[in-house]
């Protein structure tokens, strides 16, 4: 049987996920500023105008992008295929954020801590991102509080190396704190591999 999508909604699904694919990978190499609608469409083998058409502008396809994506199905299609795929896309999500945020998201952060209104906002999209992780991780011990202390430590890197400017983080690539962070990420999913 092929892989190839043959219905008008498969099709759509698979280009806006080829699209989100191309917008991560430009957005973690270059950032926010620098990654434009032509080179992620370029990217992607599409038009730059089906870009804006699944994603509205470059900023709405960026929030996109930095979400923690879906964690991966297993080959069977059936839930996640592990903890480690869990660490991935938390790691690679993050990475993407130390990219460069926009004005919007950088905003958001500075107003959370002062703002009733942004800090409802951002706990509804933590509160989500945590039960999503959560359920990927599986049943075992404290696994909303494990995926919490993963979100949070996230939160606390970007605004560590996007707001503080802390030198050391800034003068990390998202490679390097990616690797400091893999084997706190790993223990907190309850992987076993090295």
């Amino acid at each position: 049987m092929s892989d190839t999508p043959t219905t008008r909604a498969e099709r759509r699904r698979a280009t806006e996920a080829r699209i989100l694919a191309s917008a991560r990978t430009l957005f973690a190499e270059r950032g926010f500023d620098r990654t434009t609608v032509r080179a992620v469409a370029a990217a992607a083998e599409v038009d730059p105008a089906l870009v804006m058409q699944y994603f509205g502008s470059k900023r709405d396809l960026f929030t996109r992008a930095v979400q923690a994506a879906p964690i991966p199905a297993g080959a069977d299609g059936s839930e996640a295929a592990g903890p480690d795929a869990v660490v991935e896309q938390l790691l690679t999500t993050m990475g993407l954020k130390l990219g460069g945020l926009p004005d919007g998201a950088v905003a958001l952060l500075r107003s959370m801590l002062t703002d009733p209104a942004a800090a409802d906002h951002a706990r509804g999209t933590i509160a989500k991102q945590i039960a999503g992780i959560a359920a990927a991780l599986g049943p075992g011990p404290d696994a909303e509080l494990r995926a919490a202390v993963m979100i949070m430590a996230m939160i606390g890197v970007t605004v560590g190396h996007q707001l503080l400017e802390v030198d050391t983080l800034r003068d990390a690539s998202p490679d390097r704190i990616a690797a400091a962070l893999r084997p706190a990420f790993r223990a907190l999913a309850g992987t076993t591999d090295g």
